[in-house]
């Protein structure tokens, strides 16, 4: 009998009885499910760049693009095609399968879906899946991002219905739940997670998931974001996270969505080796791969790659990680590298 049955019925009981197992128990359930539907030792790897930075309207309180609040992040324009397409290369050449592309925005205008559009469709040409991240998708923007051939449509729903009031007061959760349909109605994948270590309760974690898991159909990519407190935003001074409660919430994540791709992202600069491991081990099989997300950091290349070589992983539909043979593409990212600042990313400057 297989055990990665796919449900959508999962009651906030049942979820929370998840999370209080034993975590040997937790682990051994979550990482069977995972062996049984995924290799165990294949990890999806994505690039994400800031193709239009600050500036946001909404009020999101972990974020440091929130117009609202004083991070000393400095507003950029819409990138140009030709500067996207230099970073989709190069994170192309240094084992990325799919290339993210995120803007600061509370929705996309209409007069920015041409410019998107054509972004989709020249990073395709290069072989690569495509996924946007943009705010909120009218049915005929979702329609026309399709179109175009975007593959992933990332919308998180960030944390649980009764907790959500707590840190977006700007856009309702419905408003969320209302993108995610109308990405799927278009035929675009979902990728749609959420982020803890704001301030939320084990239940609140239960409720994101439960979320997630009850959808009509489950996400494709479930990224699990540990919260990156950054100075002036409100929840700068939160404290942290109990790093074996993250790995639950993976865990968990992998056994209610067994077929869905469970990713760390932001977050995981500070996450030991060890915690990593035990992420991979608890079903998450993505990342996002090389020195920024948006405007938080992330390691580097180069201390991935080490890892993915001292725990035996490779990336999805790649060569075992092999160090020697990427160094100078890794030397050409390091160059890339913001040296103005450890917080924030100059996407201009690519």
């Amino acid at each position: 009998m297989s055990l990665a049955e796919v449900r959508h019925d999962w009651q906030k009981a049942e979820i929370e009885a998840l999370f209080a197992l034993p975590m040997n128990d937790l682990l051994f359930k979550a990482h069977s499910i995972h062996r049984e539907t995924f290799d165990p030792n294949e990890v999806q790897i994505s690039r994400l760049l800031s193709i239009k930075t600050g500036a946001c309207p909404e009020d999101c309180k972990y974020c440091p693009q929130s117009a609202r609040y004083d991070t000393g992040l400095e507003k950029e324009r819409l990138l140009e095609i030709e500067k996207v397409l230099t970073e989709a290369k190069s994170a192309k050449a240094a084992g990325a399968s799919r290339f993210c592309m995120g803007a600061a925005w509370r929705n996309p205008r209409d007069k920015d879906m041409p410019y998107l559009t054509q972004m989709v469709k020249d990073v395709r040409a290069l072989g690569m899946e495509t996924c946007m991240t943009l705010g909120m998708l009218s049915p005929e923007q979702a329609d026309q991002l399709a179109d175009a051939g975007l593959d992933y449509y990332n919308h998180n729903l960030d944390t649980s219905p009764e907790y959500y009031g707590d840190v977006i007061t700007t856009r309702t959760y419905q408003s969320r739940l209302d993108t995610l349909s109308n990405v799927r109605a278009s035929g675009m994948k979902v990728c749609s997670g959420g982020i803890v270590g704001m301030g939320e309760q084990a239940t609140d974690r239960a409720g994101l998931l439960q979320q997630l898991a009850n959808l009509e159909h489950h996400p494709d990519s479930v990224p699990i974001n540990m919260l990156v407190k950054v100075a002036g935003t409100p929840f700068e001074k939160l404290d942290d996270l109990d790093p074996l409660e993250f790995v639950r919430t993976i865990a968990v994540a992998r056994i209610l969505m067994p077929k869905s791709r469970v990713r760390l992202s932001a977050g995981r600069e500070n996450m030991s080796d060890e915690l990593q491991s035990m992420c991979f081990f608890a079903g998450a099989n993505s990342i996002f791969y090389g020195c920024k997300l948006l405007t938080t950091p992330n390691p580097e290349e180069n201390d991935d790659m080490t890892l993915f070589r001292r725990l035996g992983l490779h990336p999805e539909q790649g060569p075992q990680a092999n160090i020697e043979s990427d160094s100078a593409l890794l030397a050409q990212a390091s160059a890339k590298q913001d040296k103005s600042t450890k917080q924030f990313y100059d996407a201009a400057a690519l």
